[in-house]
């Protein structure tokens, strides 16, 4: 006779949540991520205090940046890592929108648990939540309008729920200035940004030069003009036997003092190979050691040491040269060019300008401030802007903030329930349940009263005004069009994608397997 008994495939300690125990599991989870990160929505969102543990312990970062939060945090939830992965993907794309994404698909979720505790099937709630999102994406694409010449704004808007809201206006102008030097191309590679601390956020500026945070060798020229720039990424020490585990005998301190000679005729061989380049400037990856450094000088050679590999790779991409590692082919090296390079100094700090560089769009912005962490959320706010601007200048449609577009596209998205028949409706409604939570999220976390705040704004879009969003600097509605609130079409449209995209994942999910933890054993040693 069979055994009824379950049998159980899976290894001893592996893990299995099936049905509605792995569903109510992953909303959880979700949830849980969502209402993290939902205090930090809007201009007047709070920030988050984030220490580390392990190798930087006790490191502090001050933030409301939603990626980085999520970043930043160890989940083990399935569902709660779905929503982290999908907040860095829209940092990547568009730079911006990363607590709104985050938000709205935990909404989604919680939508969606209430409707499966009515006992509607997850795919029916699926085929709403898709009728729903094209809905919301054809009412968010017709109201777009083309306006490049709104980048201020879009700046002005981004910067508004970040550490620089105070400064918003001097450093809008100050990242528009920058993507326009990009001429289109789009190309945040050619944009350095230097923290110094030290100064106020309103002495940070932009430089049209390209900025080396490195000193000149001792003894060697420090400006030259109508540079011929190597770069290059290789070892400059006085070349040891590096052969692990070997061993050189001598008997006597003759023998040594001929092997330092040797080692000093190798290192100036590859100085000399390095001299037939004809260059007048010579940048390395690597440490430069006193010997080499001393041929330089001699030579009349400005030796640059130890430029990080972002350095390096975005020195050539500026001056239009190559990164070599072997010198025996002079006439094949392409050289960097550049009109001047010359001492500065900013703060208490001594940096190189490479002035007039082949690539023209390059520049620096230098930021400025009391303390790293400031310095650190500056730079995080400002890549954020650039971001969005150089998505702007790509694709130039906006849309209006401030909840406005939120609101048009859950307005949109209720009409259509009105006309779906069937169960898909609910789904559909909650949808535009979860869009409307965009608007009276951003309205708590300014202390308003978001119930009469978002009642007056759906009504509002109902009569027709498809400009009035929420105005959080005096807590009323208000025309986006005259308080100039606008934003990035193509980040919008990201938000609503990725959220919906992600959460139907998650509302897939019927069966969570965790595997066995691997075990360790002991190591007997050698046989």
């Amino acid at each position: 006779m069979a055994s009824l008994n379950p049998i159980r495939i899976l290894k001893h300690e592996a893990d299995e949540e099936k049905g509605e125990t792995a569903r109510l599991s992953s909303f959880v989870g979700a949830v849980a991520i969502g209402d993290l990160v939902k205090s930090t929505l809007g201009p007047k969102g709070m920030d988050k205090i984030l220490v580390s543990h392990g190798r930087n312990a006790g490191q502090v970062e001050i933030t409301n940046d939603g990626a980085t939060i999520l970043k930043s945090i160890g989940v083990d939830n399935p569902a709660a890592k779905i929503l982290v992965d999908m907040s860095r993907v829209q940092d990547d794309e568009v730079g911006d929108g990363t607590t709104s994404v985050t938000v709205l698909a935990a909404e989604l979720l919680r939508e969606a648990e209430k409707l499966i505790e009515l006992k509607i099937h997850p795919q029916i709630i699926i085929a709403g939540w898709r009728k729903a999102t094209q809905v919301a994406r054809d009412a968010l694409t017709a109201i777009a309008m083309d306006n490049r010449r709104d980048l201020l704004n879009i700046a002005r808007t981004t910067l508004s729920s970040k550490i620089l809201s105070q400064h918003k206006e001097y450093f809008s102008k100050l990242a528009v200035d920058a993507v326009l030097r990009l001429k289109g191309s789009g190309n945040l590679s050619a944009i350095q940004i230097i923290k110094k601390t030290g100064g106020t956020l309103e002495d940070s500026f932009l430089d049209e030069g390209f900025l080396l945070d490195k000193k000149v060798g001792v003894h060697q020229p420090k400006r030259v003009e109508n540079a011929r720039i190597l770069i290059a990424n290789t070892p400059m020490d006085t070349d040891k036997i590096k052969v692990f585990g070997s061993r050189v005998r001598v008997d006597s301190m003759a023998k040594i003092a001929e092997l330092e000679v040797a080692e000093k005729e190798k290192m100036k061989d590859k100085v000399n190979k390095i001299l037939k380049h004809n260059c007048t400037v010579f940048i390395n990856r690597q440490l430069i050691y006193n010997y080499p450094e001393q041929l330089f000088a001699d030579a009349g050679v400005m030796a640059i040491e130890h430029a990080d590999f972002d350095g390096i790779e975005r020195l050539a991409l500026v001056t239009g040269g190559e990164i070599v590692s072997t010198f025996d082919n002079p006439e094949m090296v392409k050289l960097g060019h550049c009109d001047v390079i010359e001492q500065v100094m900013i703060g208490e700090d001594t940096l190189l300008r490479f002035g007039g560089v082949a690539l023209g769009e390059a520049c620096t912005i230098i930021i400025r401030g009391a303390t790293q962490q400031i310095l650190d959320e500056a730079e995080r706010s400002l890549h954020d802007a650039l971001c969005v601007l150089a998505a702007t200048v790509r694709e130039s449609r906006i849309v209006y903030g401030g909840g406005c577009s939120e609101m048009l596209m859950a307005n949109a998205v209720q009409t259509e329930a009105a006309k779906t028949p069937g169960k898909e409706a609910v789904a559909v409604e909650a949808f535009a349940r979860a869009l409307q939570t965009l608007p009276t999220t951003i309205a708590d976390n300014a202390g308003y009263d978001s119930a009469q705040l978002v009642s007056e704004l759906r009504a509002a879009h109902s009569q027709g005004r498809h400009s009035m969003g929420l105005d959080m600097e005096i807590g009323r509605i208000g025309c986006m069009k005259e308080l100039g609130i606008t934003e990035s079409f193509v980040v919008k449209r990201q938000v609503l994608l990725s959220a919906s995209e992600a959460a139907e994942m998650i509302l897939r999910v019927d069966d969570i397997i965790r595997a066995a933890p691997r075990k360790r054993e002991q190591d007997r040693g050698r046989c």
